[in-house]
């Protein structure tokens, strides 16, 4: 490859020197027409894009210098050799490009940059180089560097990073999807990439969508894909399979699914580099064996793969090794190099090998004698038949309901049909001060037009017929009373509209109190199978609409009302002839109102199911912006986008326009009553009614056609507005969780004082229609012994926590913790008694102190007592507000492995009897883990630990280990009893793990 190469440039060389002699020959002839010298300059804008690297291959060449430092051979001097002549050709090229005109090079740069990276990657074969980054992850927060050595990836290569977990490895993959803000140096990457992070981002729709991500359905190549990632297992116990719609967020998934799904979505996109970051922690040691195995070394063993992590086990395969340490690469090399090397590396691979020690000498060890469950053991035993049975008949009802619509997690919004019914108006209406003020409004608006029409009717009377007839009264009692009217008028208007205002602000803040209070106390079943967007449309358009919009609709009907009555009074007595014409153009217009309604409110209720999609789309985009933008799939998200847009748009402008079709109507009603009014008031003979009265007549008759038109408007107008109300209404309905607190059966205040926990015939699922997670487990956690909980991803361990705290209410069976059952007590009581790290670990924007202690209940003193046990101590320390330092939103500005060790410091703080622990040290590295595996047994030696880990060193300590599969438990017993029968899962488990990182490690002994 490399003769190739130096040939290449060989010829480029000697092309670009016959190139410069040409320039000197045709340019320097005064004689040259314009034409020609045009042609030429043309000719040599093709070598516009070869100046732009030139600079960049001298680094290149210096960065190859670490290289042979190492010794030299005879593939080395030709490397070098090839550096050489690229350097010259390319320097040369940026002469002849220099010498021709003068361009900007970052113009040249920027516009030819696409067709460089082409070029150079076919001819050099480099996938990416990068050359002294520093980079910022916010800049709102507290600049995080990275440091890196010049260092060049080729095609093919597998590239490893391996640093503690407190280090910002994963921002080198976030340096290279250019997600970070770069402050200097060089960063260049060559073909299309794929990337898998390490917090999984699941889009809300089918799996297999998920999967393809807006490529083709390749089955051949789809069927491999699912095989390598472990995932048709997963799909045959799913009632709908690959078509399963996802609830937001992958909710009914567990995390290994969710990191699986995520692999193979990238190994469906056929990428040219591959970056994996940690995407290893969040499944099991079989697993990620497979997926290692079968992902990374077989589908992908073409292409260039860097992957960050800090299992070592998975070391040996690395073409490339990079050792980071605050912020830096500080070692890289082959992994027999590094071992020779010392330092940090051998640090990290000394603690994993110790594990390894500890696992082999407890393998070959003898039983312990330290727990004793003769009887436990004789019930799991019994239970264990009746559970497969039990199993068996719930898969099999599972599949007969495949094709039921009904079975997905996450149903289609749902929306009334027909008449707004009058409960949501009287609901409304009544929601302010039981509605008290709705007879003082009335009343207002009523006085207020009596007040009017006294006022005109003051007018037509006092105001003199001519110039030569005496007026009924003063000139200044006219203006005197007059003014009175409209002052009191105006009183009128005032008070009308402060207590429109008061009622509706009233309303508008209880009904979203209420449906605020509903949403936070409803069961987590219902955050599952509820799109987030469902919910802010809610909270934001309806309860807009219900802020500003519904009560001037209510007030502007109601005073429509009461102005057309006293319209209606006034022109029976002066002109009660145009009610020939105006009732039956009241009755037509009754008639267009009736067939306009239920189009118009079925659209305005279709539109109000189309924007939650928008909102959705836009968070889920949002969320997973790093990743949409690593797989180039920017212009299909925008144009779902608008797609979804223009679903929303479509029933807002067919209302829009359905309203414009009423109006239309209406207004041309109200223009034949108006003529009518008008022609019947000149046919009058004359003398026969007062002129102050007759134009009295016209000015109501005027306001009739007017009134009567709006007050038709606004009745339609509110229907479909109130729907807002219908749809807020909707969730103050939302099933509750049981109450937080019972009174009557409040547990003591030392309870759990031993932390046993008993368990029978629990059968769990997520929703009623979903089939069981669960089937029939029944196990006793002893109270202070440490249990591990291990199985396949989705087994089920992190629902069997879930129930425990009561997130998940049990479907069959009871949980007993010290004698208690805990579906009899209050919800506060039971989780304010226990403590846990979950498996997503969740920091809230604020200060490091308030993600600590929220409550403010304990002293800095304990603060950082807590931050020194789960080793983060130092890393707060080095913060410049120290435990004031700012936190973002969801602690972006914090790795995962540093997220779940603050969570730990929670549950240290808080000292609770029960600990759970769902896969709380997954992204930290083995010597972190078996540091913070120490601090548990040391504070929570008297306590119950349970502990659900895909590490086998996570458990192996623990009294007791309990092994599920697919919702039933396999396997129940201390560990060394365990691994003494060599056919049991577990020691089946345990060997795998210990043969498959020994093998890698032969080189150490």
């Amino acid at each position: 490859m490399h003769g190739l190469s130096c040939f290449l440039h060989l010829v480029l060389l000697v092309v670009l020197s016959v190139s410069l002699v040409w320039k000197k020959v045709t340019v320097g002839a005064k004689e040259c027409s314009r034409e020609k010298i045009n042609n030429t300059l043309f000719s040599r804008t093709r070598l516009c894009f070869l100046v732009v690297s030139a600079f960049n291959l001298l680094l290149f060449l210096f960065g190859y210098f670490s290289w042979f430092r190492n010794g030299w051979s005879e593939e080395k001097l030709v490397t070098l050799l090839d550096l050489v002549l690229k350097t010259v050709a390319w320097g040369v090229s940026g002469v002849c490009l220099q010498r021709a005109f003068f361009i900007s090079r970052e113009r040249i740069f920027s516009f030819f940059f696409r067709a460089w990276c082409v070029f150079y990657l076919s001819v050099s074969g480099y996938c990416f180089t990068v050359d002294i980054v520093l980079y910022e992850k916010h800049a709102a927060v507290p600049i995080q560097c990275l440091v890196s050595n010049v260092f060049s990836v080729c095609v093919g290569l597998f590239f490893c990073y391996l640093g503690n977990f407190v280090k910002n490895e994963g921002g080198v993959g976030d340096s290279t999807l250019q997600e970070s803000l770069l402050n200097g140096g060089i960063l260049k990457v060559c073909g299309r990439k794929a990337y898998v992070a390490q917090s999984p981002w699941i889009q809300g729709s089918k799996i297999e969508d998920n999967i393809l991500f807006g490529k083709d359905m390749e089955r051949e190549r789809y069927e491999k894909v699912l095989e390598a990632c472990c995932l048709k297992k997963d799909l045959d116990i799913l009632s709908f399979g690959d078509q399963t719609i996802i609830g937001e967020r992958g909710i009914n998934l567990s995390g290994g699914q969710k990191q699986r799904i995520q692999i193979a979505r990238a190994l469906y996109q056929d990428a040219d580099i591959y970056l994996f970051d940690d995407v290893f922690s969040a499944v099991d040691a079989h697993t990620g064996s497979h997926l290692f195995k079968e992902c990374l070394l077989g589908l992908l063993s073409s292409k260039t793969v860097v992957y960050v992590t800090h299992q070592v086990e998975f070391l040996p395969a690395a073409d490339l090794i990079l050792v980071m340490k605050d912020g830096k690469i500080t070692q890289c090399g082959k992994y027999n190099d590094l071992l020779n090397s010392g330092t940090d590396f051998m640090e990290l691979v000394g603690a994993h090998k110790e594990a390894l020690s500890a696992i082999d000498s407890l393998d070959g060890g003898t039983a312990s004698d330290k727990i004793s469950i003769t009887q436990n053991d004789v019930r799991v035993s019994l239970s264990h038949g009746v559970e497969e049975i039990e199993s068996k008949d719930v898969q099999n009802d599972g599949k007969d309901d495949k094709c039921d619509p009904k079975g997905q997690l996450v149903q289609e919004e749902e929306r009334e049909k027909g008449k707004v019914g009058f409960s949501v108006y009287w609901k409304y209406i009544t929601a302010a001060y039981g509605g008290v003020l709705i007879p003082l409004i009335l009343l207002a608006e009523i006085l207020f037009q009596l007040l009017q029409i006294g006022s005109n009717y003051w007018m037509a009377w006092a105001t003199p017929i001519s110039k030569d007839s005496e007026p009924p009264v003063t000139g200044s009692m006219l203006i005197v009373v007059y003014l009175a009217l409209a002052i009191g008028s105006s009183v009128c208007v005032l008070a009308r509209a402060t207590l429109v205002a008061t009622a509706g602000y009233k309303t508008a803040t209880l009904l979203f109190k209420n449906m605020h209070f509903c949403i936070f106390r409803a069961p987590m079943s219902f955050f599952d199978a509820t799109p987030s967007g469902r919910i802010l449309n809610r909270a934001s358009t309806d309860q807009s609409a219900v802020d500003v919009d519904i009560p001037f609709q209510i007030g502007a009907f109601a005073f429509s009302v009461i102005h057309l009555l006293g319209i209606i009074m006034v022109m029976s007595q002066v002109a009660w002839q145009v009610f020939t014409v105006f009732i039956p153009i009241t009755a037509i217009g009754i008639w267009y109102q009736q067939y306009y309604l239920p189009s118009a409110r079925e659209l305005s209720r279709l539109a109000g199911v189309c924007k939650a999609p928008i909102i959705q789309h836009f968070a889920e985009t949002i969320s997973g912006a790093s990743t949409i933008r690593s797989f180039d799939q920017v212009p299909r998200f925008q144009q779902t986008n608008m797609k979804l847009v223009d679903g929303y748009s479509r029933p807002k402008f067919n209302n829009a326009g359905a309203m414009e079709w009423l109006c239309f109507r209406l207004d041309m009603l109200s223009s034949i009553t108006f003529s009518f009014c008008l022609i019947l008031l000149v046919s009058i003979p004359q003398g026969f009614l007062n002129s102050g009265v007759a134009g009295l007549a016209v000015t109501y008759g005027l306001n009739l056609n007017i009134i009567q038109s709006w007050m038709i408007w606004e009745l339609c107008n509110l229907e479909t507005k109130i729907i807002s109300v219908e749809r807020i209404i909707q969730y103050t309905s939302i099933p509750s969780e049981p109450p937080l607190v019972l009174e009557k059966n409040q547990p003591h205040h030392s309870w759990p004082s031993y932390g046993r926990i008993d368990i029978h015939n629990l059968k769990v699922r997520y929703g009623p229609h979903m089939p069981f997670v669960l089937h029939g487990l029944t196990c006793t956690f002893q109270g202070g012994l440490k249990t591990g909980i291990v199985g396949r991803t989705g087994s089920g361990k992190s629902t069997l926590i879930q129930t425990i705290f009561r997130i998940i209410e049990p479907t069959v069976g009871r949980i007993m913790i010290d004698g208690i059952n805990i579906s009899s007590i209050g919800l506060y009581d039971l989780r304010s008694r226990l403590s846990i790290i979950p498996q997503d670990p969740t920091m809230f924007e604020g200060t490091v102190r308030s993600n600590l202690d929220p409550l403010e209940e304990y002293t800095d003193e304990q603060i950082w007592e807590a931050l020194d046990k789960c080793q983060l101590g130092e890393e707060v320390r080095r913060k410049e507000g120290k435990l004031d330092s700012a936190v973002c939103e969801n602690g972006e500005n914090w790795s995962m492995g540093q997220r779940q060790l603050v969570c730990l410091g929670r549950v240290l703080l808080k000292k609770s009897k029960v600990l759970v622990l769902d896969e709380a040290t997954a992204s930290v590295d083995t010597a972190t883990d078996n540091l913070i595996q120490l601090t548990l047994r040391q504070h929570f030696c008297d306590c119950t630990v349970i502990t659900i880990a895909h590490r086998i060193n996570s458990v192996i300590y623990s009294d007791m280990v309990l092994l599920l599969n697919q919702g039933l438990i396999e396997e129940y017993d201390s560990p060394t009893k365990l691994l003494e029968d060599k056919l049991s899962s577990f020691a089946q488990l345990v060997a795998e793990y210990s043969t498959r990182s020994n093998s890698n490690f032969d080189l150490l002994k």
